[in-house]
């Protein structure tokens, strides 16, 4: 008979530590994410996404708080990524376009992906990729 217990545990919130909570909520709001007017002004922000998935934004002052060692990563290549699925292949192109437009830095320009999708890659403000796609050949506009 087997006495062991196996813990389990539900996966419930995408955190991310943010240098500046003004920008890491306006970029996230351009991608859709409804996040309450006035919240630039907190430490802590979170928003329930379709399906009971949380994310949350912790100012990097907040973090430092109780976790008093806490720097951020070295610049380079992160080891997180979000990703935005789009309506159609033409959506992610206009989206890319927009956030570039902003100022956030374009990573990987739109392209058609080997697997089937429209793809692109762009940098939130502290400089996570934020992946948007689509399924190539949904809705009305094709790319080749």
């Amino acid at each position: 008979m087997n006495t062991e217990h196996t813990v389990t545990a539900r996966f419930d919130l995408i955190g991310l530590i943010v240098s500046d909570m003004a920008a890491s909520l306006a970029f996230y709001r351009r991608l859709g994410l409804d996040i309450p007017a006035g919240a630039e002004e907190q430490p802590h922000v979170e928003t329930t996404l379709p399906g009971g998935l949380r994310i949350a934004w912790d100012t990097e002052e907040t973090i430092r708080s109780f976790h008093t060692g806490w720097e951020p990563a070295r610049a380079g290549g992160g080891r997180i990524g979000l990703a935005f699925r789009c309506a159609d292949a033409g959506a992610v192109d206009r989206l890319y376009e927009e956030l570039v437009a902003a100022g956030h830095h374009g990573e990987l320009k739109p392209w058609d992906a080997f697997w089937g999708q429209r793809y692109a890659v762009v940098r939130d403000p502290d400089g996570n990729g934020v992946d948007l796609f689509a399924p190539l050949g949904a809705g009305p506009e094709q790319h080749s």
